[in-house]
């Protein structure tokens, strides 16, 4: 069974080794969601959610032979598979390393495998953290540059770009691009990703809601400018900046209606945030010293024909480009685990 908790959703699926058996989306009201004052205090609602699926499914509980969640805010760790245990779920209520919702995973996992014995894991978390030496350095001695990222997307989609070309990924170099409500390009140096925008924190090209790097004196004059705040203006930068700024939708779906309809500034701004990312895949193509496998697009917004287009068309002929459209969430975290249960990959200590 795989558990991934959003803000206002709990997804669930069962699958028999590799074959989904039952898979469901609960979508839940904010107001239902927000009269929980701790992300905690959703442990027993969101539990009976997932005891209901099993209910309408009709899956015994005791017939689930591993449980696996959705990796939470935890200290930067090695990306792959990692057992439950007490150091993690202390973290994770704790919110020492932040609050969101993705942190039950771990803790619903925990709590429906004991009741029979199973084990519990979480598969690479949005804080895996392989960047090399050189990649940590930004420029000021007081700020180092950290990991945060699709990390669960990326390596199941390097992962899987190895299985279909008889290769393992420890034997590969890739640039996997992940195009979402958030963008992160990620440089998959031989099993590692050693450099990586920080995809959350404004870093790399914009987004459908998220500005990404910024002018910096430009950035502090907007910080004093006495018109926001500080939790305002973070919020302008994730979550009201990217196209949502230029042409007031996140919604890569709108987005392409529009250009389809002759929405020229709507094409224009989507075509500027593939310019970002080109330039962004440029870079780490030279820092790999052009010894790249393959570039990978992969996240919600690779299913935007527009998008994918100019990328194909602006990125020179010997870029060996792959699309892998959707989140691939759910069969992620499957995988995670039947990697470590056939003995392809160690199960590690958090």
């Amino acid at each position: 069974m795989a558990i991934n908790t959003g803000s206002t959703s709990t997804k669930i699926a069962v699958y028999d080794n590799e074959k989904p058996v039952a898979v469901k989306s609960y979508i839940h009201e904010n107001i239902t969601v927000h009269r929980y004052h701790r992300i905690f205090a959703q442990l027993d609602f969101r539990k009976e959610v997932i005891l209901s699926f099993l209910e309408e499914f009709n899956i015994p509980l005791e017939s689930i032979a591993v449980f696996v969640g959705r990796g939470g805010l935890l200290r930067p760790i090695p990306s792959g598979t990692y057992a439950v245990n007490e150091k993690m779920l202390a973290d994770l209520v704790s919110e020492k390393y932040g609050a969101h919702s993705c942190n039950l995973g771990a803790a619903l996992a925990h709590d429906l495998a004991k009741i029979h014995g199973r084990p519990a894991y979480i598969v690479d978390p949005v804080v895996v953290d392989e960047l090399s030496p050189h990649a940590r350095v930004s420029g000021l001695k007081e700020i180092e540059r950290i990991s945060i990222f699709h990390a669960l997307n990326q390596k199941a989609t390097a992962h899987r770009y190895a299985r279909e070309h008889n290769q393992s990924y420890q034997d590969l170099n890739l640039i996997v691009v992940h195009l979402g409500g958030g963008i992160s390009v990620g440089l998959h140096k031989q099993g590692q990703v050693v450099d990586v925008n920080n995809a959350l924190g404004g870093e790399g090209p914009f987004t459908p809601e998220r500005a990404g790097t910024l002018p910096a004196f430009q950035l502090i004059e907007l910080c004093f400018s006495g018109k926001y705040t500080k939790e305002t203006l973070k919020k302008q930068i994730v979550g009201k900046g990217g196209l949502v700024s230029y042409i007031g939708t996140s919604d890569g779906i709108e987005a392409e209606k529009r250009i389809a309809s002759g929405d020229a500034e709507a094409r224009f701004y989507l075509e500027a945030m593939g310019y970002q990312i080109i330039k962004e895949i440029g870079a780490l193509y030279f820092a790999a010293k052009g010894e790249i496998d393959a570039v990978l697009l992969t996240g919600g917004l690779a299913h935007s024909k527009s998008l994918t287009s100019f990328l194909r068309e602006n990125l020179p002929e010997f870029v060996n480009l792959k699309i892998y459209p959707g989140e691939n969430e759910m069969e992620s975290l499957v995988y995670g685990v039947l990697r470590v249960l056939q003995g392809k990959e160690e199960v590690k200590v958090y």
